[in-house]
């Protein structure tokens, strides 16, 4: 049996993609995600993303907030704010609320702050579930 603190923190779901783990394809999360592996496609979180130094990203990334560690090669629409950490490579452009770029960070490409960003959607928020449309 869970604890009612255990219960608490399992709700707060996390993803997290490893150190020499590879995907190639779309990633979408309502939770926060954590990245140390590589990834080839499009990300989307409505929370935060963090990329580990490990990481290696080619492909846009669509979140509400993010810290950049790691590299990314593709474009950055952050709906809140972007860090981009020490030792971090971006190459592409970069829209933002805020943007803090930290010590040793490398960033090359275009950048719009403070512009109102399009909310992030999922794929599975454009899907009606059968259940649902039945009851109607």
């Amino acid at each position: 049996m869970f604890s009612k603190i255990e219960a608490q923190g399992m709700a707060e779901s996390n993803t997290i993609i490893g150190t020499g783990t590879s995907i190639e394809g779309s990633v979408e999360s309502s939770d926060n995600l954590r990245i140390e592996g590589k990834l080839k496609g499009i990300i989307k979180t409505k929370s935060k993303i963090v990329l580990g130094a490990s990481a290696e990203i080619e492909g846009d990334i669509f979140a509400r907030n993010a810290e950049i560690l790691g590299t990314v090669k593709g474009k950055i629409e952050v709906t809140d704010l972007l860090i981009l950490g020490e030792g971090c490579k971006v190459h592409g452009d970069i829209i933002t609320n805020k943007l803090e770029i930290r010590d040793g960070a490398k960033f090359n490409g275009d950048c719009s702050m403070g512009v109102k960003t399009k909310e992030i959607k999922l794929e599975r928020d454009n899907m009606e579930t059968p259940s649902l449309m039945a009851a109607n």
